[in-house]
């Protein structure tokens, strides 16, 4: 294992070793969506990894999807945010926000405000969504975005990273799958406009370029991460021809010189993402999904990514990367209690002795 505990640099990311907590939605935010002293202990206990990527956290009030998420645009939300980065600083871990515009992929009874629900088109995703006042429920018609409109969205994505600087993050990840805002525009089901962010493969990527551009631009692209699953067809989604849209998003989005790309690898009728990352992609690259530690070791051994992650197993094994390397086996996690408001199945599982 000693391979995953060696030093890597990802854009201006100074990792101690090369194990990533990848972001998990945990659904335990406050009174107006802000970070409580449970995230706080959370981040803090999982802070032996090289770097923690948060949950996916709203840029604006229309960003929120899903009950009890966070958000990065107000003060208590910048302040919550702060206590966790300085957290994690203190146990020698660098932390990245993932910001997260669900688009779409909502419900008005998950909002405490008159935000609207927005998405590339008038396309209502044909699932069910949780909230805590009526269970599961059918998600909402958005409303689609005017083209004058989306410079505002975008700059709600610029503002949250530099909210996110100011909280004391050493950087963001730009959640751009599972169906989101960003995947909405990249998606031929999805995406039906008719002006310059619609139609072609050139233009369905022109929203995540701008989104990354602007990020990049307010503080450094080498403090930006971008997330990708092409392929993925989780919340009624579904691109015609994932390997043209992703292939162009590759080879555009290398010559920016972000952080990394981080993958949730698969691999799909229509696309091996993986295959098609390794031939598009030009630089830092982290490696996700279904790892175990002699798979993640060997994928570093063989430089097949500069760094991995892991998502649910570090739900229970706070520990995890001391378990790796000690040889300790994994424990599980109370599925039934991922979502859960409070701190049980959130803060306290207990580490190795």
């Amino acid at each position: 294992m000693e391979n995953l505990f060696t030093p890597v640099r990802l854009g201006a990311l100074e990792l101690r070793n090369r194990i990533v907590m990848s972001a998990m939605t945990r659904s335990r935010a406050g009174e107006g969506d802000t970070p409580t002293d449970l995230h706080v202990e959370y981040y803090r206990q999982r802070a032996g990894a090289g770097l923690i990527v948060t949950e996916g956290v709203q840029p604006s009030p229309a960003g929120k999807g899903y009950c009890r998420t966070p958000g990065i645009y107000s003060r208590a939300q910048i302040e919550g945010w702060r206590r966790v980065a300085d957290a994690v600083h203190s146990e020698g871990s660098q932390i990245v926000l993932q910001i997260m515009h669900c688009g779409r992929v909502a419900s008005r009874s998950n909002k405490d405000d008159d935000s609207e629900i927005v998405a590339p088109s008038a396309i209502r995703c044909n699932q069910k969504i949780f909230t805590d006042t009526f269970g599961l429920l059918d998600m909402d018609e958005p409303r689609a975005l005017d083209t004058d409109e989306i410079p505002g969205v975008v700059n709600e994505f610029r503002q949250a990273a530099l909210n996110a600087r100011e909280a004391g993050m050493d950087g963001v990840e730009l959640h751009c799958s599972s169906g989101y805002l960003p995947m909405q525009f990249l998606s031929s089901n999805t995406n039906q406009r008719t002006d310059r962010y619609g139609g072609s493969a050139r233009n369905r990527i022109r929203f995540v370029m701008e989104v990354l551009e602007a990020m990049g631009e307010a503080i450094g692209f080498e403090r930006v991460g971008l997330r990708v699953c092409p392929g993925f067809e989780y919340n009624d989604i579904h691109d015609e021809n994932p390997v043209e849209t992703y292939g162009l998003l590759f080879d555009e989005a290398s010559k920016l010189g972000l952080a990394y790309l981080h993958l949730v690898r698969r691999s799909f009728p229509k696309v091996d993402n993986y295959a098609l990352v390794k031939e598009r992609w030009r630089g830092n690259f982290i490696l996700n999904n279904e790892l175990t530690g002699e798979t993640a070791a060997e994928a570093i051994r063989n430089g097949d990514a500069d760094a991995v992650s892991f998502g649910r197993p570090f739900i229970g094994n706070p520990d995890l990367p001391s378990r790796l390397r000690r040889g300790i086996p994994l424990s599980g996690y109370d599925v039934a209690k991922t979502y859960t408001p409070g701190p049980a199945g959130y803060i306290d599982y207990p580490v190795a002795s």
